[in-house]
């Protein structure tokens, strides 16, 4: 019982060897399956993008139903990176990977992304609105995705060779697999670091936010200390104590004056922190 699992596993190593021959044994029988997802969801979907039809009826709704004509209830969105640019790079890795077994599909994509660049640029132009920019913060995503598509390939194409017994291809096959993966240990280093910044826009609202919570965080700061003192001694009352000689002042008063004009530098000094 202990060691069937275990063989298990080792099988499945085994058959890791097998994976570029399944790969080209299985994406040639979905060909058309990705043929129809094109056409479906592809050209259907830049069909929806220029009519709009939910801010259209939201619009209809509110003109003539609720009489509603400020047009700031029912303003322009933003535009919606998290669903079209997955969709987009979905698209590229199937054009990668179909396109030395099924490169039929080809067309399709090409007709594809021509009017993809046509509808997104009007829309991104004329329709959305731009709230900040995040200075490339998806290139990085979309250099991955690439990187990705081109390994695959070549892993399918290594599979393709393997049926069609030609190791002369082959062995050409396996250089362009470790030469992408080496170009992209080369991008990762030269050209990721520019992408880890944090945009402009979000750190000026930290900012904005870290001035409003200053005067705050100056009271609280008095408050707290004047919860744990032990003796019965306020903030003012330092300048009186001040007054006094230091042969009258007790040894307990005089730490207290010492703390208390500590603080009141201290918290003098905290809002041009967060300047």
């Amino acid at each position: 019982g202990c060691h069937r699992p275990l063989s298990i596993y080792i099988h499945k190593v085994g058959d890791a060897k097998n994976i570029p021959n399944l790969l080209a044994k299985a994406v040639p029988a979905t060909a058309t399956y990705f043929m129809t997802y094109v056409l479906t969801s592809g050209w259907a979907s830049l069909s929806c993008e220029i009519i709009q039809p939910f801010p259209l009826l939201c619009n209809l709704f509110y003109r003539y139903i609720l009489r509603n004509m400020d047009d700031s209830s029912y303003g322009a969105y933003t535009f919606p990176y998290h669903t079209e640019v997955p969709r987009v790079l979905l698209f590229g890795v199937l054009g990668f990977t179909c396109s030395t077994i099924a490169p039929l599909i080809l067309p399709f994509l090409l007709v594809y992304f021509f009017l993809a660049y046509l509808v997104y640029r009007n829309q991104i132009l004329n329709v959305y609105v731009t709230e900040y920019d995040t200075g490339g913060l998806y290139w990085p995503i979309v250099h991955n995705t690439t990187i990705f598509s081109l390994v695959l390939t070549q892993i399918i194409a290594l599979g393709v060779f393997g049926i069609k017994e030609s190791p002369i291809a082959s062995s050409f096959t396996i250089p362009l697999i470790i030469s992408t993966l080496l170009f992209n240990e080369y991008c990762g280093q030269r050209f990721l670091p520019t992408f880890q910044k944090t945009p402009t826009k979000i750190i000026i609202e930290m900012d904005r936010k870290d001035e409003h919570c200053a005067e705050e965080m100056h009271q609280k700061l008095q408050s707290s200390y004047c919860q744990f003192r032990s003796r019965n001694l306020n903030l003012h009352d330092t300048s009186e104590c001040s007054n006094k000689p230091q042969s009258v002042l007790s040894s307990a008063e005089m730490g207290d004056v010492a703390r208390v004009e500590d603080l009141e530098n201290s918290t003098s000094a905290l809002p041009s922190l967060f300047k």
